[in-house]
């Protein structure tokens, strides 16, 4: 009993981290899969392949290591040298995308819940430090009971869904983008998102026990962030093209649930953005300890500092510019990581 509360600990926190501001708004997947049409059916069945295998192998590979950070799996991957630039590499992009957590959890107090974007921000900020002194155990125990409860609410959006009179829209919808395109976003989407998830799957790894355990963890971690996706993408095609307009597109279609519904799912995608700010920035802390002799503290408020300023700039712009940028130079690294080999035939 005690490994399958781990496995599922592993899977929810894997599937938090992956749910950042992006996905839960719903921005992301329209950005990476709903705007291509019926092709984002079969990119979201690929992409969750790719999230299966290689989040598998991410933690597979960081538990035989040892690793304490992701520069550690980096070297291991690339080599001492090419392994720390590209570690320095991945902390900008980490940074940045941490600006882009603290941005939309700004957007959803000021669009949704009639709250400052400022003040969303500050109580972003003011919470995440107080969680971070507890490590890694309190961002599991917070994903253990945010995730099922997004689980549960996607089930209710398909469901709501499925009465809609745009239903099997997400069969027929027609795309202006091109098929190249359409079938690069979900490589691009995978390849970001498994070094966003990086810092928090590395250390979740090395701190985990037995073998079986940690690949079921990957397993059902990344079979859970494909299921979610397929749901929203589901929800976001029925109501297309208008809903592309929303700053929280996903939040507009809990809306037609009813407004106690609405609520609870507004709270969850801002918990859901608050968990993966959270990890992200517990990830980047363990990366500046090792190059410097600065308390966790310390890090931990210099870069929620940072991201305060890089979040003035908006939630969507921040989005549709870093994203698929950030996506096409996270490519390299994920090529590496699938040309490896696979845990999966090879646990020790």
């Amino acid at each position: 009993m005690k490994d399958i509360i781990r496995v599922f600990q592993i899977a929810f926190t894997y599937i938090g981290t992956i749910v950042g501001a992006g996905f839960a708004t719903g921005r992301e997947i329209l950005q990476f899969f709903t705007q291509y049409g019926h092709w984002a059916t079969l990119t979201i069945i690929l992409a969750t392949g790719l999230f299966i295998w290689l989040g598998t192998k991410i933690l597979m590979i960081s538990r035989r290591i040892g690793a304490k950070s992701f520069e550690d799996l980096n070297k291991f991957l690339f080599g001492a040298k090419s392994g720390s630039w590209i570690s320095v590499f991945m902390f900008i992009i980490l940074l940045g995308v941490n600006s882009i957590m603290l941005a939309g959890a700004g957007s959803v107090f000021m669009e949704h819940l009639n709250i400052g974007y400022q003040t969303g921000l500050f109580v972003t900020m003011i919470g995440a430090y107080f969680i971070l002194r507890k490590g890694i155990q309190s961002i599991m125990t917070m994903n253990s009971l945010v995730v099922p409860m997004m689980i549960t609410l996607s089930v209710a959006v398909i469901s709501q869904t499925i009465q809609s009179p745009g239903a099997t829209r997400f069969l027929t919808l027609t795309t202006d983008q091109s098929l190249p395109a359409a079938w690069l976003a979900p490589l691009l989407y995978t390849a970001f998102n498994l070094v966003l998830a990086m810092p928090v799957l590395v250390p979740l790894g090395n701190q985990t026990e037995k073998t079986t355990v940690v690949k079921w963890g990957g397993i059902l971690g990344g079979a859970g962030v494909g299921f979610m996706l397929m749901a929203a993408h589901f929800a976001l095609s029925a109501q297309m093209p208008g809903i592309a307009q929303f700053e929280i597109p996903m939040g507009s279609i809990a809306a037609h649930l009813g407004w106690f519904v609405q609520m609870i799912y507004l709270i969850l995608i801002f918990l859901e953005i608050f968990s993966t700010f959270v990890a992200n920035i517990y990830g980047i802390t363990l990366q500046v300890q090792q190059w410097t002799s600065w308390s966790s503290r310390t890090i931990s408020f210099g870069i929620m500092l940072f991201c305060y300023f890089f979040s003035q700039f908006g939630f969507s712009s921040l989005l549709s510019l870093l994203y698929p940028i950030f996506g096409a130079l996270c490519l390299l690294w994920v090529l590496r990581l699938t040309l490896f080999g696979s845990p999966l035939t090879n646990p020790k």
